[in-house]
């Protein structure tokens, strides 16, 4: 398989662990995106996705992240694009267009870098982007779950694949190290840089990576950690997939919002109850990551005590036999955007588009101009919260209180498929 003779052992292994990438896949995509920092992981798995697609016949087109905080990234991204250029693969630099960044450095790159690349990939028609991500990065990420007392979901480690932003993500390498990635550069002659920020303690997974070099001589390596994280994910799959048939036989969705058999709820475990109001919170609220354990708590408390309560834009309605839970007004009563975009990071609008429409919520004064909507069937509170469009104060639809004005109003992903994928 190599240009220069026969493959060795570990060539043979890397180009198998990213072939096996797509072995379910029949037929083979016909184009993988990459994403490439220009470091020694992404250039390998460049390299690797290159040559596989050339025997099960997809296409590469890689893009690169400049994220404009360090002066040197606009150098790494042309060496990408060079390298890129010599193996005729498609290559584009998206710049994060960011001001002062105040809070989490680290998360706000990774969203930014994510939404970037997905962008990218729907302006290219492709369907998956692969990560480089290793059996190192596995063990730091499990140590680092580790500090932060984390439980199943945080210390099952990063996911193989998962559903993000409209495409599909995929890390062919959590089974590779990195060692072995360099030893497959060297030997194939590529270049590639190193991050200067991979040595700063400042970050925790720096000071993860020491770690893990101190408990080498305990026989605790990046492999037997990582192969730790792959029994709890095994663990916590069984977990989701309860998870989904349990939210499928005690929950029902109408106009976005959800609501429980309240018996059926009480009387699940409590691990489940957690999982299925995180589910439910983050389903209705678009949030990307669960509240705090102790805001979550007191909202279990109020619902076994048969009390109202609120947590992240989210109400949760204690009634006799059900639970709902719907977005709070107030979280969205400022919301506004044009009618092509997604509103409150869920609902998708179809219909007579136009620069002067907007999508915001229907509200009570809304509410009061559909004549019909008590026929529709959808609970009064929901439907205050559900989207509408508007031209400036005059309401043009509200698709979901019986005033369609040829308009569409569609929540995506479903709570059900939603629960699964997450």
């Amino acid at each position: 398989m190599s240009v220069s003779g026969p493959a060795s052992d570990l060539e043979t292994r890397l180009l198998n662990e990213v072939a096996q990438s797509y072995a379910w896949r029949d037929p083979a995509p016909q184009v993988v995106g990459v994403m490439v920092s220009g470091g020694g992981d992404s250039m390998a798995l460049l390299h690797l996705m290159h040559r596989a697609g050339a025997l099960r016949g997809w296409r590469v087109e890689a893009i690169t992240v400049d994220h404009g905080l360090r002066a040197e990234a606009a150098a790494e991204a042309a060496m990408v694009a060079q390298v890129c250029a010599g193996l005729a693969i498609a290559h584009q630099t998206s710049v994060w267009d960011h001001g002062e960044i105040a809070g989490n450095l680290m998360d706000q790159a990774r969203r930014a870098r994510y939404k970037l690349v997905a962008d990218w990939a729907h302006q290219r028609d492709i369907a998956d982007v692969v990560l480089g991500h290793t059996s190192d990065d596995q063990a730091e990420t499990f140590l680092m779950g580790l500090a932060r007392k984390a439980g199943l979901d945080g210390l099952s480690g990063m996911r193989v694949a998962w559903p993000e932003h409209g495409i599909g993500w995929l890390r062919p390498l959590l089974s590779v190290t990195r060692d072995d990635l360099r030893q497959y550069l060297r030997a194939q002659g590529l270049a590639w840089v190193e991050d200067p920020s991979n040595d700063d303690e400042g970050f925790a997974r720096v000071k993860a990576r020491r770690v893990l070099q101190a408990l080498r001589p305990l026989g605790i390596t990046a492999a037997t950690l990582a192969g730790v994280s792959d029994n709890l994910a095994m663990a916590r799959g069984a977990i989701g997939w309860q998870l989904a048939n349990t939210a499928r036989m005690v929950s029902q969705t109408a106009a976005g919002s959800l609501s429980f058999s309240r018996d059926g709820y009480l009387a699940l475990p409590m691990e489940i109850q957690r999982r299925l109001l995180i589910a439910a919170l983050r389903w209705t609220s678009g949030v990307a990551y669960p509240p705090r354990e102790s805001g979550l708590m007191a909202v279990q408390w109020a619902i076994a005590a048969q009390k109202d309560a609120t947590l992240g834009g989210v109400r949760f309605k204690a009634k006799t036999d059900t639970i709902q839970i719907l977005r709070e007004a107030k979280a969205v009563q400022s919301l506004a955007c044009p009618t092509t975009q997604l509103w409150d990071n869920r609902w998708h609008l179809t219909g007579p588009h136009a620069p002067n429409l907007s999508i915001r919520a229907l509200g009570t004064a809304g509410l009061a101009a559909c004549n019909d909507w008590r026929s529709v069937g959808h609970p009064r509170d929901a439907l205050l919260v559900t989207p509408a469009i508007w031209r400036g104060d005059a309401l043009i639809a509200a698709p979901l209180a019986g005033f369609s004005n040829d308009w569409c109003a569609n929540c995506s992903p479903s709570f059900a498929s939603f629960v699964l994928s997450h």
